[in-house]
C-alpha cells in the first residue's frame, strides 16, 4: 500500500531533484473502475518515466531548482523546451489526475460546487454531461478539464501535455484521455471509462478545495 499523501498541491516545494510522490491511495483503490494492473503501469512506468526524463533533461540548465509550475510557465509555447516542458506538465498532470479521483467517489458534489456548477452549467448533470463529452471527443491523447475561468466554471481539453495554467485559468479536476489510463481496462471504449469515473470515482471535494 502507498502511503497516504494528503496535500492538495500536485507538486512538492521547489528541489533540484524531482520524485515521483506516492500515490494518494493504493493501487488497487480503485478497483473495479481502474484496476491494480492499469494504475501498476500508468503510475509506475508512464508517470514515473516523466519524472526520470525531467531530471536528465534539466540537469545543468536554469531550470533546476524550480517548482514544476515555473518550469512549466517558462517553457511553454516555446519550440526548443517542448521536451522540458512535455515531462514537466505530465508529471504535474498526473499528479493532479490521481488527486482527482478517490475510491467511493461520484454522487452529489458538495453544496458550495454544486452552486457553482448550476451557476455556470444550470445543473450538476450538465456539466457532468458536458466534461464527459469533451473528454470523449479529445482527438488523440490529451485530458479533459474542469477548470475555474473567473469566477466562472468551464470545461477545457488540451492535447497530449498541455495545460490549462498556461492559459490564466485554474483546474479543479482532471480526466486523463491517453490510452494507457484506461486500455487495459476498457480497450476502444473511451466513453465507458470516462463515466464511470465520474459516476464512481471522481473527487468532488479536491474540486471543491481548488475552487477555493
Amino acid at each position: 500500500m502507498n502511503k497516504r499523501d494528503t496535500s492538495n498541491s500536485p507538486t512538492a516545494p521547489a528541489a533540484s531533484h524531482h520524485v515521483l510522490h506516492p500515490l494518494p491511495y493504493a493501487e488497487n483503490a480503485l478497483e473495479p473502475i481502474i484496476t491494480a494492473n492499469t494504475i501498476g503501469f500508468h503510475y509506475g512506468k508512464h508517470h514515473k518515466g516523466y519524472v526520470d526524463n525531467l531530471n536528465k533533461l534539466i540537469l545543468g540548465t536554469e531550470y533546476v531548482g524550480l517548482s514544476l509550475e515555473k518550469i512549466i510557465i517558462g517553457t511553454a509555447g516555446r519550440s526548443d523546451k517542448t521536451a522540458i516542458f512535455n515531462n514537466a506538465a505530465q508529471i504535474w498532470n498526473h499528479a493532479f489526475y490521481w488527486k482527482s479521483m478517490k475510491s467511493k467517489g461520484g454522487g452529489e458534489p458538495p453544496a458550495a460546487l454544486k452552486q457553482k456548477m448550476e451557476s455556470s452549467f444550470g445543473s450538476v448533470d450538465t456539466c457532468k454531461k458536458a466534461l464527459s463529452n469533451a473528454a470523449v471527443s479529445q482527438f488523440g491523447s490529451g485530458w479533459g478539464w474542469l477548470v475555474l475561468d473567473s469566477d466562472k466554471l468551464k470545461v477545457v481539453i488540451s492535447a497530449n501535455a498541455d495545460i490549462p495554467l498556461t492559459t490564466g485559468m485554474k483546474p479543479l479536476l482532471a480526466i486523463d484521455v491517453w490510452e494507457h489510463a484506461y486500455y487495459l481496462d476498457y480497450q476502444n471504449r473511451r466513453a465507458d471509462y470516462i463515466n464511470a469515473v465520474l459516476e464512481k470515482l471522481i473527487n468532488w471535494e479536491f474540486a471543491l478545495k481548488n475552487a477555493s
